[in-house]
């Protein structure tokens, strides 16, 4: 039997939760440079091709020939965390994900190997992508996605300034060009009311709202 959301519902505009872990739940991410080049990596697909080779002007990685899924694909939430990585992506076409999740895993992949002298698979199987049919949902895993981090025993003052997810940019404290948040602060606007009295931002959303997210996305949340 195939394992959970390993079937993939591919279609044109849809918003999909994307999600994989090390094979047998090692760590994909070891250390700061690991969050770092995995990172640059879905700059280099995101970012608007000219704003991209403006910055990279003049290095070696300029010259490097790739792909650029700026037109087909936005990011609009993301968390790596040890061993696993979450990204929330919206594509245009209908096969993009698929595209630019062989890139990155590929790239990402290559360059664990290398750098740590090993062979062999690093992910656990193909990435998992569950396309998100309601939209109560959107708001519910960009909270998941973005509380991921205390499991770990990350505090809520140094989670609002986490470098491997995207809550600061949601937070308005860092704007990276190749995340997109708009799109999940806009519907919370235009939802807000159907929350408790005391959810007057998406800040308190996250940090406040009494549900553990994980009971709310059901089969969106990573398998234990």
């Amino acid at each position: 039997m195939p394992a959970r959301n390993s079937l993939k519902e591919y279609i044109k505009g849809g918003i999909y939760h994307i999600y994989n872990r090390g094979i047998d739940k090692r760590d994909i991410f070891l250390d700061k440079r690991d969050y770092q080049t995995f990172l640059f990596f879905l700059k280099i697909y995101l970012l608007d091709k000219e704003i991209l080779e403006t910055e990279l002007q003049g290095t070696d990685t300029c010259k490097i020939e790739r792909n650029n899924f700026a037109d087909e694909i936005k990011l609009l939430a993301y968390c790596l965390m040890p061993n696993h990585f979450h990204l929330m992506v919206k594509q245009n076409g209908e096969y993009s994900i698929s595209r630019f999740m062989k890139c990155i895993a590929t790239n990402y992949s290559m360059y664990f190997n290398k750098r740590n002298n090993r062979t062999g698979t690093l992910f656990q199987g193909r990435y998992k992508a569950v396309l998100i049919k309601e939209d109560n949902y959107l708001l519910h895993l960009s909270r998941y996605i973005h509380l991921n981090p205390l499991e770990k025993g990350l505090s809520l003052a140094k989670l609002r300034k986490h470098s491997y997810s995207s809550y600061s940019d949601y937070l308005g404290e860092r704007h990276t060009k190749w995340v997109k948040p708009k799109i999940i602060l806009e519907f919370f606007e235009s939802q807000k009311d159907s929350f408790p009295g005391d959810i007057f931002s998406y800040q308190s959303f996250v940090e406040n709202y009494e549900i553990d997210p994980k009971e709310l996305v059901g089969k969106l949340a990573l398998e234990d």
